[in-house]
């Protein structure tokens, strides 16, 4: 399928149930469910050049996320239809009571706008889900919950900093380096 052509109607449905039934499902923290989307759960997280690629990996990140924010939810703000991906513009939120990473919690919420693209393959089966987003949108609102006179929110603020830091470090996978140009000449 060229670039200027849309699949039809009952094809963008499809995609679009799938689709919203993935967002519902990892709500509700049916993982089993969630993982049903895919023939293969691949997810690229574009701002940590991060991939999460199979189930266990997968599972581990759903793992991770929901000891961090286990409130975690979001608000759909609008769903567009390409040729080959479903892209949801939301706002994610959460309650951040468990660890992110080396962060410790710090009992704050966030709500950060982020952008997903669900891409399907030609039998179309979901084969990624590629998330967009600030991180230091994020961290900026953790770490505006706490209160820097009080002693024991210093503390938190300096391992949050010291945490964050010793993430940044890491090299990018490099399946978000190895780009290619498109071509663009039909």
């Amino acid at each position: 399928m060229s670039r200027f052509e849309m699949p039809a109607e009952e094809v963008l449905r499809a995609r679009e149930k799938l689709v919203l039934d993935h967002f519902h499902d990892e709500v509700r923290q049916d993982w089993d469910a969630t993982l049903s989307t895919f023939p293969h759960p691949h997810y690229e997280l574009i701002a940590q050049m991060l991939v999460h690629d199979g189930d266990r990996e997968v599972r581990d990140y759903y793992q991770d996320t929901r000891v961090a924010f286990p409130d975690q939810d979001h608000e759909i703000i609008a769903l567009r239809h390409s040729p080959d991906a479903v892209i949801v513009e939301f706002w994610l939120m959460g309650t951040h009571h468990g660890p992110l990473g080396r962060i410790p919690a710090t009992g704050s919420r966030h709500r950060t706008r982020m952008t997903a693209y669900f891409i399907f393959d030609e039998d179309e089966k979901l084969v990624t889900e590629r998330v967009y987003f600030d991180q230091l949108t994020i961290l900026k609102q953790l770490l505006a919950g706490l209160d820097k006179r009080k002693p024991a929110d210093l503390m938190k603020l300096g391992r949050a900093v010291a945490g964050a830091l010793s993430m940044a470090g890491a090299d990018p996978d490099p399946r978000l380096t190895g780009t290619t140009e498109p071509d663009l000449t039909d």
